[in-house]
């Protein structure tokens, strides 16, 4: 089989097994959806048009950001303990596609965790945004999400799945809140505020609110997002190249 065959098979394999779970896609997806719908639909920053495009983002993000560290994060380490997995890394193929094809799945199912808190949004909000923004919105959120999705992998191939689970959710609660995915960072006083403008979660929101909103971030939040990117995809070779020498050699 060609490169691109072996990617497809592997990405459908992953996207029907993952699907085969219902609330593990729902999850991911209705949990940003219902944070809109408590906390910013029946307050009065619901109807000023950039706060409540503003809070749609940020929960959007929180979803993305989640679903990459929890698919990559536990689902790598789980994928780790099955006999399959080891199996199919021995066959004489490339590792190229498998990668690629968790790559898209998690790609797939950051999309799918967007539709329902968009579509409060739209309905009960007065959040709104040009489809050219939109578009571009939709590709910063997958750049944005890079240092989650290379940091689970980092976790999931490095972690059993007993401890990456805990593991995911002390280092994503904390970075959701410090990055201005719940409140505003607006709101943030001034020593959090600093502190903010150097995690991922910040650059994230930042990097997506530019595309949707034209507001340009900080350059510290760039830079350290940048540096959490190239960090997180160095420790994520490490621990790939490191699991597959302990097991493989």
């Amino acid at each position: 089989m060609t490169t691109l065959a072996l990617t497809r098979t592997h990405f459908r394999f992953l996207l029907l097994e993952n699907l085969r779970v219902p609330i593990a896609v729902g999850s991911a997806a209705i949990f940003p959806a219902l944070s809109l719908l408590f906390f910013v639909v029946p307050f009065g920053f619901g109807d000023d048009p950039v706060a409540a495009t503003s809070a749609v983002i940020q929960l959007a993000v929180f979803g993305v950001l989640s679903s990459f560290l929890f698919t990559f994060g536990v689902g790598v380490a789980d994928d780790r303990e099955k006999a399959w997995d080891p199996y199919v890394r021995t066959l004489a193929a490339a590792a190229t596609p498998r990668i690629v094809g968790r790559l898209l799945t998690g790609f797939v199912f950051a999309l799918i965790a967007i539709v329902p808190v968009t579509i409060v949004g739209a309905a009960l909000t007065a959040a709104s945004v040009t489809p050219l923004r939109f578009l571009a919105g939709l590709a910063a959120m997958l750049v944005a999400g890079l240092p989650f999705l290379l940091g689970g992998l980092a976790v999931g191939y490095s972690m059993p799945v007993k401890a990456a689970l805990p593991v995911t959710q002390l280092i994503f609660f904390p970075l959701a809140f410090g990055g201005g995915l719940f409140l505003p960072p607006q709101l943030f006083p001034g020593w959090l505020q600093t502190i903010s403008e150097l995690l991922p979660s910040r650059g994230a929101r930042d990097v997506v609110v530019w595309a949707v909103q034209g507001i340009a971030p900080s350059v510290l939040t760039l830079v350290s997002f940048a540096v959490w990117t190239v960090a997180t995809a160095a420790l994520a070779g490490w621990a790939y190249r490191r699991d597959e020498g302990r097991r493989f050699r």
